[in-house]
């Protein structure tokens, strides 16, 4: 029940009023010499049975036994009484005293007992009591406005809330009160002259509004207050007025508002990696909910990724990374950081020598520690309409820091993984790609840019014996150093391997047995929970050899997306290669395709990061990549940024992208002379005049010497360890090579022969004649081939490749 419910349905003058109770009028004798009607139906005598009977009638003396004497019955106090019917009754009763009026004859009225029903006596005092409280005691602010909103009535509360003495408000409109305050909750009327009026108008109360305002006597901070409304009537209906109750909130208020403040700030602050934007998002939760302006300074070393520097007697370098006003607009320009300087005694000196919180009353300075070593500063600022920092808002500025410091220092760390990362796999992967003869190139490697840094796609372009040309193309699952790192190893391996020649599915075939064997190394290592770090399984790869002589280009692929092959005419297909399964499940085979491709076909290798997103599946990825390499006759450069340009035209998002661009070309018929010889002592003298005579043909006769004898050894052995037919074959290209084919899988071996051998100096002569050589493998046989370097005044030389 509310407080005027309560005093609407109270009778102010209560139950022992003279003028409701019963009453029994007294002589000096205590003889009842009066009787009310009040009294006969409260206890059932008639006027002529109880007047002249003595006091005792009613009041047994036998039962009075406990009961207040006579004379302390002036106030209302319990009393037995006996009823008509015999029934003792408790009542509430008091003594009246009376005034002698004269010394006539006959009795005279000394007193009058006055009585009531006792129940309702105590629940009348209950009721004054309350009423009592409500004004006197409650903390709860009461105020009575009429209709025309004026205050006509307050308890204590409201009075200590106003500040002034009630005289000196009483009669004051709500507004003329509090001018300038405003209700805060929303979907409400505003102002107090619109609540009251809708309360008033409607009779629908308003409950727990928000109000801000300022006290009467007090015009320094602004205060909160819960305030309730509700209209005030009779009992036939009248509007008398409109009630107003309030309590003043403002410490929980701003409790909450702090609360509040650290929810937002730990949804908001380190969303990303990004020191910068960290930096601009604890400035952009802190203002104008705590500060009028906030700026944020971090150490350069931090920026790029170091350890803070200790203090030293000097300060370090700061740069400015974010700043926020709350007079700024939302259409300000971006910030862009830059170096600042504090001189010697100020606020941002003194806190970062320290390494602890200095403030003034306006401005509060909290080092960013990470490790108890000063990172940079953030400084809060307050200015007009704002108050100074208090305590809890100090607290509340330093717990903003210490958060922001974690979430900076976490991504200081990342920044310097994500720069190793970085740099490591930039220096594994190809800084420039000589282009062999075989082909003209062109690639793009973009890094991720994604909280997960950097990946462990590569690519490379491999030149092989016979003016052949190695393509390779993969993708390392998973990112940071360890994913680079395993990019560097399988890149090594794959160039050493393509330097045997190997075909493309055994070269595969041998990767996958590191790629297994490291995750095996690795489970001993650390056990078999290998964890989210684990890279040595989950690596696709592709690997084509391209020959300029044959123009055929053998592909195999372990898990690898299929590469482009652009036809001259701009026919785009993805070739169905035997897919392979990634490197590292070990035991299964892997199958080469051979393409046969037209002079100025193009070859796009390219990892999943290009044609994949979160919005795009692969299928459209390949559909937007083939439109993009149907215009095939653009030089290769501008290919690959129109490539980009269409796939990632905001940058990769969550994962390395590499594309290789490779146009083919093929070797002029005049750079290319052959010979198929039998397996005779005869073929080595006619192998020696063949190749004599094709090296004056081309201008290289200086060329010939050394020629004769390579030829002549190579022969020799062919004729004595293997069977025919045998094959020369002499390639001018940017050197000279020259091969001999035979049909025997047996490796030759370089060795010193002892001076009484009679054989065995064969390839150790050849080496000390050329300065490359080795032995390469087909399904037939072996090939050994040389390489020799032009003379220097050689003007022959073949133009490049058609």
């Amino acid at each position: 029940m509310n407080a005027w419910n309560a005093a609407e349905s109270a009778d102010f003058r209560g139950p022992l009023d003279v003028a409701r109770a019963a009453t029994a009028v007294l002589d000096a004798q205590d003889l009842i010499i009066g009787w009310s009607p009040a009294a006969q139906r409260l206890l059932g005598y008639l006027p002529e049975e109880i007047v002249g009977q003595p006091l005792e009638l009613l009041v047994p003396p036998a039962v009075r036994t406990g009961d207040a004497p006579d004379d302390a019955l002036g106030g209302g106090r319990e009393l037995t009484v006996r009823h008509r019917n015999g029934r003792l009754v408790r009542m509430a009763a008091a003594f009246c005293p009376l005034a002698k009026v004269s010394e006539g004859p006959g009795p005279q009225p000394a007193r009058v007992l006055v009585a009531a029903e006792l129940e309702a006596h105590r629940l009348w005092e209950s009721r004054q009591a309350m009423l009592h409280g409500l004004a006197t005691r409650s903390p709860v602010g009461l105020g009575i406005y009429d209709t025309d909103l004026r205050l006509t009535w307050a308890n204590s509360a409201y009075i200590r809330e106003v500040g002034l003495p009630l005289r000196e408000f009483l009669g004051a409109r709500a507004d003329e009160l509090y001018p300038g305050g405003k209700f805060v909750t929303e979907g409400y009327p505003r102002t107090l002259d619109a609540v009251m009026h809708h309360v008033i108008d409607t009779g629908e109360p308003f409950l727990d509004l928000h109000f801000v305002g300022q006290q009467p006597s007090d015009p320094g901070p602004d205060h909160v207050w819960s305030c309730s409304y509700y209209r005030l009537q009779d009992t036939h209906g009248q509007v008398l007025g409109v009630c107003e109750d309030a309590f003043d909130i403002t410490g929980r208020y701003q409790a909450q508002r702090r609360l509040n403040l650290l929810v937002e700030a730990g949804a908001r602050i380190g969303t990303t990696l990004d020191m910068t934007v960290t930096a601009r998002e604890v400035s952009e939760v802190a203002v104008p909910e705590f500060a009028t302006a906030v700026t944020v300074d971090l150490m350069q070393s931090v920026l790029n990724g170091d350890e803070p520097e200790p203090a030293g007697g000097v300060l370090p370098t700061l740069v400015r990374v974010a700043t926020r006003s709350a007079h700024e607009g939302p259409d300000s320009a971006p910030y862009s950081p830059h170096r600042v300087e504090y001189p010697p005694g100020s606020l941002q000196y003194r806190s970062l020598s320290s390494g602890g919180m200095v403030r003034e009353e306006n401005t509060i300075v909290v080092p960013l520690r990470a490790g108890g070593t000063p990172m940079g500063l953030v400084t809060f600022r307050r200015g007009a309409p704002m108050t100074p920092f208090d305590k809890g808002e100090i607290e509340l500025a330093d717990e903003l820091a210490t958060r922001t410091a974690v979430c900076l220092d976490n991504a200081r760390r990342f920044t310097r993984e994500h720069t190793a990362a970085l740099t490591l796999q930039r220096d594994l992967l190809p800084q420039h790609l000589a282009s062999p003869s075989a082909v003209d190139l062109a690639y793009r490697y973009l890094p991720s840019d994604d909280r997960a840094g950097v990946g462990g796609d590569w690519f490379d372009v491999i030149g092989l014996s016979g003016t052949r040309v190695g393509l390779v193309v993969g993708d390392v699952v998973g990112h940071g150093l360890q994913a680079a790192a395993t990019m560097g190893r399988l890149r090594t391996t794959v160039r050493a391997l393509a330097r045997l020649d190997l075909a493309p599915d055994e070269l595969l075939g041998r990767l996958d047995d590191l790629v297994e064997q490291t995750a095996e190394e690795q489970a001993a290592t650390v056990g078999t929970d290998l964890g989210t770090d684990d890279v040595a399984t989950g690596v696709t790869c592709l690997y084509a050899v391209y020959d300029p002589v044959s123009r055929r280009c053998t592909v195999a692929r372990a898990g690898h997306l299929p590469p482009a092959v652009v036809d001259p005419e701009g026919g785009v297909s993805f070739p169905d290669l035997p897919a392979g399964p990634p490197l590292g499940l070990g035991g299964l085979p892997f199958e080469s395709l051979e393409l046969e491709l037209p002079v100025g076909s193009l070859l796009a290798l390219f990892t999943n990061g290009l044609v994949e997103a979160r919005d795009r599946d692969v299928d459209e990825g390949l559909r937007i990549l083939g439109g993009v390499l149907g215009e095939h006759r653009r030089p290769l450069d501008e290919l690959c940024d129109h490539a980009l340009a269409e796939l990632l035209p905001n940058g990769p998002a969550t994962d390395d992208s590499a594309l290789l661009l490779v146009r083919t070309r093929e070797l002029d018929t005049r750079q290319v002379a052959a010979w198929e010889l039998p397996a005779e002592p005869a073929a080595v003298a006619k192998a020696r005049e063949l190749a004599t005579e094709q090296l004056r043909e081309w201008g290289l006769a200086e060329l010939s010497y050394a020629t004769e004898l390579v030829v002549s050894e190579l022969f020799t052995n062919a004729v004595r360890h293997a069977a025919g037919p045998l094959h020369l074959r002499l390639l001018r290209d940017r050197t000279l090579l020259t091969e001999v084919s035979d049909t025997a899988h047996t490796s030759p071996h370089l060795r010193h022969s002892a001076s009484d051998d009679e054989g065995g100096r064969g390839l150790f002569i050849v080496a000390q004649l050329v300065p490359r050589w080795g032995t390469r493998y087909t399904p037939y046989g072996k090939t050994i081939w040389t390489e020799q370097a032009f003379p220097p005044h050689y003007s022959g030389a073949p133009r490049p490749a058609r």
